[in-house]
């Protein structure tokens, strides 16, 4: 087994995503849809990476316990945490929520992220 990956970011070399609809308590606006393709895990669980995407809608963005980065590598989204101002990332921009990170993520255009998630 190699300790090293490469991490992919055509998703049509990936094995079939996985994809969900948002809780009716997560979804504020819309009718977004997401689909994950998980590329890799950390030998405890604790780190994952992979592509992440979402169809245009207003949910409530939560991470409790998790270290997120993430670069987006298509369409735009808002992102606005309590309290604070709207920022708005598209191709090519990247960004981390940290543990405790409370707001909401508005998907503008659909958009497909990179992600590396340490909980």
């Amino acid at each position: 087994m190699s300790l090293l990956t490469t991490l992919q970011i055509d998703v049509e070399k990936l094995a079939p995503p996985t994809g969900r609809k948002p809780t009716e308590a997560e979804r504020i606006s819309g009718d977004p849809a997401f689909r994950t393709w998980l590329q890799d895990t950390s030998f405890d669980g604790k780190v994952k990476t992979g592509i992440w995407e979402a169809t245009p809608g207003l949910t409530h963005a939560i991470k409790d316990g998790v270290y997120e980065y993430c670069l987006i590598l298509d369409g735009v989204v808002e992102i606005a945490e309590e309290g604070g101002e709207t920022r708005t990332y598209r191709k090519g921009d990247s960004f981390v929520f940290k543990p405790g990170f409370r707001g909401t993520w508005r998907t503008v255009e659909t958009v497909r992220k990179m992600f590396v998630v340490v909980s």
